[in-house]
This record gives C-alpha cells, structure tokens and sequence, in this order.
C-alpha cells in the first residue's frame, strides 16, 4: 500500500509539533531530578494503581534489573512505597506515596495550565474546537492501529 503524500506531510507535522510541546512541557515540570523512565513509572502506578516490580517491567517494556534500579531510585526520593500483596504476601507491590502523588499533581496542574493559558491567548474559540476534533481523530487512528 502506498502512503499518500497528505498522511506523510499530516505525520510529520504530528511529530514536530508534539515534540515541540513535549519539550516545552517537560521544561515546566519539576522534574529535573527524575529520569524519564523514572517519570513513566510515576506516571503509570498514577494512572493503573499499584503493581508488583514485574508488572511494571512488562507494561514498561524494561528488563526486571532496570525496574529495580528505578523503583530504588524513587523508593530513595520517598516518592513510593512497597508493602506485601494482600492476595499474595510472597510478593510486593509498589504503589505512589502521598508525596509522590502530590509531586505528580502539581506538575500535570502546572503543565496544562501554560497549556491552556497558550492556547486562550493564541487561538480562537473556533481554532481550539479545531484542536479538540482533530485530536479525536488522531486518538481514534491510533487506537485503530494499535489494536491490531
């Protein structure tokens, strides 16, 4: 199948732009001091609940070894914990510790802040509805594509 020259031009303008506020929202978060993989973790265990250490490694697509060495890291910065697995209590699981659920927060309120304070004062309401709708479209192919 070739690809027309409308979805190579609409990909790679998808690339640009999201690295662009990519880049510019990882400026705003306090994260200096956590590395990205560390960062994905935090994300995860936000948004799926707590996960025992191979869980993590399989959803993050990292060797075991890798994931000890970044839930240390984050266990060091008091940002989760690791209590028994109350179904299983040879196991640990490692959840978000009230700090670190409070560190993720703020930065997530701080980045869609100067996101929606851009987007108030560079675009129309017209032009944000545009944003919605395309990104619908966007989310809607990328599901489509990643459930084959």
């Amino acid at each position: 199948m070739e690809i027309s020259a409308s979805a190579m031009r609409a990909a790679s303008e998808v690339r640009v732009v999201f690295g662009r506020v990519k880049r510019r929202l990882k400026a705003l978060a306090d994260t200096d001091d956590l590395t990205p993989s560390q960062s994905s973790v935090l994300s995860r265990l936000d948004k799926d609940g707590p996960a025992s250490a191979s869980e993590l490694a399989a959803a993050e697509r990292i060797r075991p070894q890798s994931i000890a060495a970044i839930l240390a890291a984050l266990r060091q910065a008091d940002l989760i914990q690791r209590h028994p697995d109350p179904e299983d209590g040879r196991r640990q699981v490692v959840s978000l510790t009230t700090s670190g659920r409070h560190r993720l927060q703020g930065d997530r309120k701080v980045r869609q802040e100067w996101l929606a304070q851009t987007l108030q004062e560079h675009c129309t309401e017209a032009e944000r509805q545009t944003i919605i709708k395309a990104l619908a479209v966007l989310d809607r192919a990328i599901e489509a594509a990643t459930a084959r």
